[in-house]
């Protein structure tokens, strides 16, 4: 089992999503997002293979998988390193994943 190892940017990322639910659905729904977002990280390190390389590949970024959140519409983007997932953002699905994935790695 690879361990998943959030990158600062994720961590904001994480932040701002449970401020986002916090202020538009109440301290319920915040809850409910933050057991989802802390899960989908537990799946994936159990078996790094099963996110979706499909982004990553129509973006050009070459081992980026994306893992959704249960029941809510976010995705956790990573890279399987040889010694852990490389966790760089959770983005939701309706944001440009696009411009804000292209960017970020056009120079990688």
């Amino acid at each position: 089992m690879k361990p998943a190892v959030l990158r600062p940017q994720a961590l904001r990322d994480q932040h701002d999503e449970v401020r986002y639910y916090r202020k538009e659905g109440g301290s319920r729904v915040a809850v409910k997002v933050v057991k989802a977002i802390n899960s989908a990280p537990d799946q994936i390190e159990l078996d790094p293979g099963m996110g979706s390389p499909t982004l990553g590949m129509r973006l050009g970024i070459p081992g980026l998988r994306t893992w959704r959140v249960v029941k809510f519409p976010l995705l956790w983007c990573y890279f399987e390193r040889a010694d852990c997932l490389d966790v760089v953002r959770l983005l939701g699905e309706r944001q440009d994943l696009a411009a804000i994935l292209g960017d970020e790695f056009a120079a990688n």
